[in-house]
């Protein structure tokens, strides 16, 4: 088998056909004899005490069999993904903090009647202020959303002599951006069924962490986790929507207490009602460089609305203020960023953990610096371009996969290439505009460590373990590439065990676009041990050295060819005749910020990525078009090509409409005909272009893209649109009157 047969080919996905023949089966799929459907009842009021929670009318509705509330919780009645901010409740106990948080669960023969039972809940409020402001929910005096206060954490980075650089500038600039709320809008919305099965809790269910989900399913039941087991379903997508709990306590819960069988799906409407949003950021930034261009100093005052509950606030937080100053050198930085309390839903997890809402701000800046000193976009981008041996503003010294200045030449020469025909005389604005980004791979400033095992199989084939969850981003296909190409045989040879906590070890989160480079590298390193073992036996039944031997095509004999070979299942068979196994591990090395100066080393690697747009403005309606979007992304190496070629032009799509249409506002979002994402109609041709720098910790030098796919697009498709307007949009998304506004040449 030749090098790079199977990493960075372009082998069909294992799950393509099922997909596309609709045998997939996903969580709301799934039916068990004897369900029992649930529904929610939830708060109509953002900030209330509740006295009482009445069930009397829910209980003597026909088919409904148990209405369950805060009381009922057998173990603590608080979860989240991070430990240290962990506060949300399953059922709301004396306070419900905003509209739509679930204050019961009605347990039911039918779907009608849960769904009737939910309405006939009754709840008796009193209310409290509500806080829809964070800036507001910040100040002396304000109403307390949660005990120990409305900041819910800040992050800083400091470092340099910010005061210093700001005094020798050629040119400083200084704005204030904003983001806005978005909704995830996955086609799949959440889903869940339970049973008991020999004492065991089963869940199956749509999710981003399988292992994270029994663990805060353990502690709202009061049960050891041994006692839960969670299987992932196929996931039709999740963007960070699916790290937090949804569904799964509620099906649990129904299930635990009566020992029946439970199923919940949500609506969309119920999704879109109590679910986790992007984080919408206010961004004050205020940045300096010398005459040739080179950033001196950058100060940004990062303020994120979390809603009712933490989520993920503190990861984003960190991420968004290590991040704040754009993949670029600057010598001297003070960086601030603070998620607080309202009582909006809550903000969680999506793609970019708060970089998209900074890279929108650094980006700007850039080109407004661009402008003051005279300076093409492109080239300021490229003298301050993060390189080899750099270091970051977290005083982190990068290695060699740094490919920003590819990324940049590979979409400098598509931009020069459309702004030979940019002007048409036709009366109609156009600009071109530049973004560049970049993003630590891996979970910031801890451990977050990934688990595998491969097995030989009797028959000689392998099965690969893995608790990482694929929600279709592809993370099974790079996994089961990385595993083929180690062992030297046909990805068709290899099972696949996946996301089943019974079966499965804990391979961390589908998020912060990790699971290749680490659960890749857990199953590089579970692989190469298996491999090195059954050559070893192949040598002692051969008589041969084992630094002679080869493993190819699923036998292992001289690696000149010559002499006598042995299968895989004759050597399963020396083994004992059972599974040979072999567990893998890899945990990036990161350290912990500095709580005071946020100064270490808070990832193992960085992709780096340039993105380029081409729009047009219709001078009469305002309506913007974007015409063209090339992106070059760094990812390492490019396991399996198409995939990456997928997630860049996805992230594309996901970006363009964070910049021109995306915007969730409770009570008129309830579902996808007012809440608009891109359609095929809006999104333009995308051109992907892979840079490989490969990344000597990475498994066969891979990184990421998940994320980074998304976070270029909105700065790009903004600088390209002040390019064509002659005024810039400080506030995303750039809606019609926005661009009016720019159009008449106010900076809107």
């Amino acid at each position: 088998m030749s090098a790079r047969r199977i990493v960075g080919g372009a082998r069909p996905r294992r799950d393509a056909v099922d997909k596309v023949l609709g045998r997939t089966r996903f969580a709301a799929d799934v039916r068990v004899p004897g369900l029992l459907h649930l529904a929610v009842a939830r708060s109509d009021t953002a900030h209330a005490r509740v006295r009482a929670v009445h069930t009397a009318r829910a209980l003597a509705v026909p088919g409904v069999v148990r209405v369950f509330t805060a009381r009922h919780v057998p173990g603590v009645n608080r979860y989240g993904i991070i430990a240290s901010t962990a506060d949300q409740p399953m059922l709301a106990g004396d306070r419900v903090r905003f509209v739509g948080e679930a204050v019961a669960l009605v347990a039911a023969e039918t779907p009608e009647a849960a769904a009737e039972g939910a309405r006939r809940v009754a709840v008796d409020y009193a209310p409290l202020p509500a806080i829809t402001d964070p800036a507001e929910a910040l100040e002396a005096g304000a109403a307390a959303i949660h005990d120990r206060g409305n900041l819910c954490f800040e992050q800083r980075i400091v470092r340099g002599d910010v005061d210093a650089g700001f005094a020798r500038a050629a040119a400083v600039v200084e704005r204030t951006y904003r983001t806005a709320v978005i909704e995830h809008a996955y086609l799949e919305p959440e889903a869940a069924v339970a049973w008991m099965e020999d004492g065991v809790l089963v869940v199956e269910t749509s999710t981003q962490n399988p292992h994270y989900d029994r663990s805060d399913l353990g502690r709202l039941l009061g049960v050891a986790e041994e006692r839960i087991r969670v299987v992932q379903r196929a996931t039709g997508g999740g963007f960070g929507g699916k790290l937090d709990l949804s569904v799964q306590p509620y099906v649990a819960l129904a299930t635990w207490l009566t020992g029946r069988p439970s199923r919940l799906v949500y609506s969309r409407e119920e999704s879109f009602l109590a679910t986790g949003k992007r984080h919408p950021f206010v961004m004050r930034y205020r940045s300096a460089a010398d005459g040739s261009g080179r950033l001196l100093a950058v100060e940004a005052d990062l303020l994120a609305d979390t809603g009712a509950y933490a989520s993920y606030a503190l990861a984003v937080a960190m991420r968004a203020a290590v991040h704040a100053a754009g993949p670029y050198r600057v010598p001297a930085v003070r960086i601030r960023c603070r998620t607080v309390y309202t009582n909006r839903v809550f903000s969680g997890a999506m793609r970019g953990f708060g970089t998209p809402q900074a890279a929108f701000g650094h980006e700007s800046q850039m080109d407004l610096l661009a402008g003051a000193l005279g300076i093409d976009p492109l080239e300021i981008r490229r003298c301050n371009a993060l390189g080899p041996g750099d270091v970051t503003v977290t005083g982190q010294t990068l290695g060699d996969s740094v490919g920003l200045v590819a990324c940049l030449d590979r979409v400098g020469a598509v931009r020069d290439r459309w702004a030979r025909r940019l002007r048409e005389p036709d009366g109609v604005p156009r600009g071109l505009g530049v973004g560049a980004m970049y993003y630590g791979i891996g979970n910031t400033g801890v451990s977050n460590p990934s688990t595998a095992r491969v097995a030989l199989d009797p028959d000689g084939a392998f099965t690969l373990f893995t608790g990482a969850a694929d929600i279709g981003q592809g993370s099974d296909n790079a996994l089961l590439a990385i595993c083929a190409e180690t062992l030297g045989v046909d990805p068709d040879r290899i099972r696949l065990v996946r996301g089943d906590t019974a079966r499965t070890a804990n391979a961390g989160a589908t998020s912060a676009s990790r699971q290749t480079y680490i659960s890749g590298g857990a199953v590089l390193r579970a692989a190469g041990r298996l491999r090195q073992r059954l050559v070893q036996e192949a040598a002692q039944a051969l008589g041969v050295p084992a630094a002679r031997l080869a493993l190819e095509d699923g036998r292992i004999g001289p690696a000149d060819g010559s002499g006598t070979s042995v299968s895989l299942a004759e050597v399963a068979a020396r083994c004992g005749g059972g599974p040979v196994s072999e567990t893998g591990g890899f945990d990036p090395d990161a350290a912990v910020l500095d709580r005071a100066t946020g100064q270490g080393r808070p990832y193992g690697t960085y992709a780096f990525a340039a993105q380029v747009a081409r729009v047009s403005v219709d001078p009469a309606t305002a309506e913007v078009r974007v015409d063209g979007l090339a992106a070059a992304h760094d990812v390492g190496r490019a396991i399996h090509r198409p995939s990456v070629l997928g997630q860049i032009s996805g992230g594309a799509a996901m970006g363009l409409g964070m910049a021109l249409m995306e915007t969730f506002g409770p009570g008129r979002d309830e579902n996808l005909d007012t809440y608009l994402v891109p359609t095929t109609l809006d999104v333009p041709r995308v051109t992907p272009m892979i840079v490989e720098q490969a990344e000597p910790t990475g498994p066969f030098g891979a990184k990421g893209v998940g994320e980074p796919a998304l976070i270029p697009t909105a700065p790009a498709i903004l600088n390209a649109l002040a390019a064509a307007c002659g005024a810039r949009i400080h506030n995303l998304p750039a809606t019609l009157e926005r661009v009016q506004k720019a159009l008449r040449g106010e900076e809107a």
